[in-house]
């Protein structure tokens, strides 16, 4: 698909902020409390770009254990104490935000008040400050195409016209799902040394490793 780009969608996670490994790491040594015993690996495989509830549920039925209910408020007020120390950008995001020359949102799996603590950590709440949409707000979360159709809508564009910048799997298959057109990232941390099964399950989706290399890739869409 080549049609024009009027509206660039990111994903929060590992796109516009390095938090994957992050918040892997914090979802494992909770975890092991529980009796699972799981690495970055299987994380990036299983869970990436999943909202928690289908974690949890992807944790049940491979485990056989239902995870208490406080858990996943226990996990996030850990993550966001770990984000206040260690978060970060992705390498050169900063950039490609200040040089776009068409509107641009999120669309994350992660809650809002994660994904507006992140982005307040990280000096990146002025490019989205009223922008921001997750899956809180449509019945099916990622691999479905729902949240990413709710954000062109409410941001005016038709779905052929948007780009979907993703890291996971699940982001990808809604991105396509979604008749939008999609860029596979993977200049995250979590992605470093390790077995690419988005680009390889995606042969004909673009890739980007450096977001120095985006403007190469997109020129119509940098400010003149």
């Amino acid at each position: 698909m080549n049609s024009k780009i009027e509206l660039v969608i990111f994903d929060c996670d590992g796109v516009v902020i390095d938090s994957e490994i992050l918040s892997a790491q914090v979802l494992i040594n909770m975890l092991v409390k529980k009796g699972i015993e799981i690495d970055r690996a299987y994380v990036q495989q299983h869970f990436l770009g999943c909202n928690f509830k289908t974690v949890s549920q992807k944790i049940a039925d491979v485990f056989n254990i239902t995870l208490a209910r406080s858990f996943e408020g226990d996990y996030r007020e850990a993550l966001l104490n770990e984000f206040e120390t260690s978060l970060t950008t992705t390498d050169g995001i900063k950039d490609v935000l200040n040089n776009l020359a068409v509107p641009i949102c999120i669309a994350t799996s992660s809650s809002p008040a994660r994904t507006a603590k992140a982005l307040s950590v990280v000096s990146l709440s002025k490019y989205f400050s009223d922008t921001v949409f997750t899956s809180s707000e449509v019945k099916r979360g990622k691999p479905a195409p729902d949240l990413f159709l709710h954000a062109a809508k409410q941001m005016g564009v038709k779905p052929e016209h948007c780009l979907v910048i993703e890291d996971s799997k699940a982001g990808v298959n809604a991105g396509i799902d979604a008749n939008m057109q999609v860029l596979h990232y993977s200049g995250g941390q979590h992605m470093q040394g390790s077995v690419n099964h988005v680009h390889s399950a995606y042969p004909n989706v673009d890739h980007l490793t450096h977001w120095q290399d985006f403007f190469s890739a997109y020129p119509a869409l940098k400010k003149q």
